[in-house]
């Protein structure tokens, strides 16, 4: 069964109005930001870009997100969206990159600023978001180059309990033991991959935990790492994190991995010609089927 959401409505075509939808396509160091999302007296990614973006175009601009990062985590392939008013974009619309550029902190860099399609939306257009963790039991912890980026776990992992606990969370549940729940929003997600890798990198032991699903919930992915960290180091048994998603609350044995860990590293969007109809499902509420 699925219910539609009461939300306020998309705008259908930002090109109609003297606007231009314009991608932007980002990375950042999370260590310094107290997330994306602009906080009072807080240094944010969001309020980072949002001053450039003004001193450059001398607009008022008004961004949208993939996905909104927690204080201490990073992005490889963070994705947000403006609108511009056109003239704007004309006129500087090639040289923005190298512009924003010259004004962002060193910890956030613009890759690509791209016009899209009216009907694009940086968060309700996603198909997938994908995310890295990042953890060594290395004996003496993490290399000093990856310190801001790599967890350092004081005991070893076991690679294969790692996996098998993994694979037991795999699907569409409802994740409610995972999540800090926030109101009207579910909490039942299609966890499409979840895996873990050795590094190729070294010295020492680096894993390497891969996550994609079309969204996470608040806290999840950071809450799955947590959980499994417990099942790779024997305190739990690797069936324990699945046995979690018959709760339907959040489950108080599990703990949140550390920030530092995490990575955002792509989000997915289907062409153009699929986007509207993708916008209208991710814009409606999941429930499980019953039996």
């Amino acid at each position: 069964m699925i219910l539609i959401a009461d939300e306020p409505a998309v705008p259908g075509d930002a090109g109609g109005g003297g606007l231009v939808r314009v991608r932007l396509d980002l990375s950042y160091d999370g260590t310094d930001f107290a997330g994306w999302a602009i906080q009072r007296g807080q240094r944010t990614v969001q309020g980072e870009l949002t001053e450039a973006l003004a001193r450059v175009t001398r607009t008022d601009v008004a961004l949208t997100v993939a996905g909104r990062t927690d204080a201490g985590v990073h992005a490889a392939g963070q994705i947000a969206h403006c609108d511009l008013p056109v003239e704007v974009w004309e006129t500087l619309g090639p040289s923005l990159v190298r512009r924003l550029s010259g004004v962002l902190p060193g910890d956030v860099r613009l890759r690509a600023v791209t016009r899209a399609h009216p009907s694009f939306d940086a968060r309700f257009g996603a198909m997938r978001r994908r995310y890295l963790y990042r953890v060594t039991d290395a004996r003496w912890g993490a290399e000093p180059l990856r310190r801001r980026d790599t967890l350092a776990w004081p005991r070893e992992l076991d690679l294969e309990t790692l996996r098998e606990a993994a694979a037991g969370l795999l699907g569409e549940h409802d994740f409610a033991a995972f999540c800090r729940r926030r109101e009207g929003a579910t909490t039942i997600r299609a966890l499409q991959e979840f895996r873990w890798e050795v590094s190729p990198e070294g010295p020492g032991r680096v894993l390497e935990a891969h996550l994609a699903a079309d969204a996470f919930c608040h806290s999840m992915v950071r809450s799955l790492i947590g959980s499994l960290l417990a099942v790779g180091e024997g305190r739990k048994p690797a069936s324990w994190p699945a046995s979690l998603l018959t709760l339907a609350d959040r489950a108080g044995g599990v703990h949140v991995a550390p920030p530092h860990g995490l990575t955002l590293m792509a989000v997915e969007y289907p062409p153009d010609e699929e986007l509207a109809a993708r916008i209208d499902l991710t814009r409606r509420v999941r429930t499980l089927p019953t039996s």
